[in-house]
């Protein structure tokens, strides 16, 4: 008897069981995820990316930034991401709901630098805010900022240019070359704005058994100072 057939319908069932269970049951949980509005703030979250965010993302991804850099905080007890001590990459875990406006979806593969998901919210080495002028200056000459990291150096998104009058204000604080300044171009500015942008701190309903806010600071009254 021929069980050729036999053996085939069972190797495609099984091919089809498994299309079913792992790609239709999560559109089938994921296709109506909508955004959460905070009636209290009146916005929908997570809030859509500023159009200059939007174009720095094209860089990000043709810089190819995806091999070195993930964008997922894996939760406790997966990893270090989050928790007491923890490498500081997140206030919570990443849930489906952060990447809902994304039509690519960049969670990378590999860890060589750090996870940027949540970039913005995060301090610098001395523990000042990143601004976009401390990240001009690590992608132009990384090593110079962190004596330790492995990032390649991005300075052909620079331009030298003369001065002129009093020069740019977008200026790297480098030492004068003979009057001429070095600026970032407009990729560079849009990729610093992406930067800017990843930051994932909204307590959605699903993350609140994982994630509590921090407690606004209390204002002091001018009364408490007399």
């Amino acid at each position: 008897m021929n069980r050729a057939p036999y053996l085939f319908l069972g190797i495609f069932l099984a091919l089809a069981l498994s299309f079913v269970g792992l790609v239709l049951s999560n559109q089938i949980s994921y296709g109506d995820f909508s955004t959460h509005i905070d009636e209290d703030e009146g916005k929908a979250f997570p809030l859509p990316a500023a159009g200059l965010a939007a174009q720095g993302k094209l860089v990000y991804q043709d810089l190819g930034c995806v091999s070195c850099h993930t964008q997922q905080v894996r939760r406790e007890g997966f990893g270090s991401d989050v928790g007491e001590k923890s490498r500081g990459w997140g206030e919570r875990q990443s849930v489906a709901r952060d990447y809902i406006r994304e039509t690519h979806v960049l969670l990378g593969s590999q860890r060589v630098g750090p996870d940027l998901r949540n970039f913005a919210a995060r301090k610098n080495a001395n523990g000042t805010d990143h601004t976009a002028a401390s990240l001009y200056a690590y992608l132009y000459h990384p090593q110079a900022v962190v004596k330790e990291s492995n990032m390649p150096a991005y300075a052909y998104l620079f331009k030298t240019q003369p001065i002129i009058g009093q020069g740019s204000a977008k200026a790297l604080k480098l030492p004068a070359a003979l009057g001429y300044e070095v600026v970032p171009s407009p990729r560079a500015e849009a990729l610093v704005a992406y930067l800017l942008s990843l930051k994932d701190t909204y307590a959605y309903p699903e993350t609140k058994n994982v994630y509590t806010p921090p407690a606004p600071k209390a204002v002091k009254s001018k009364e408490s100072h007399k």
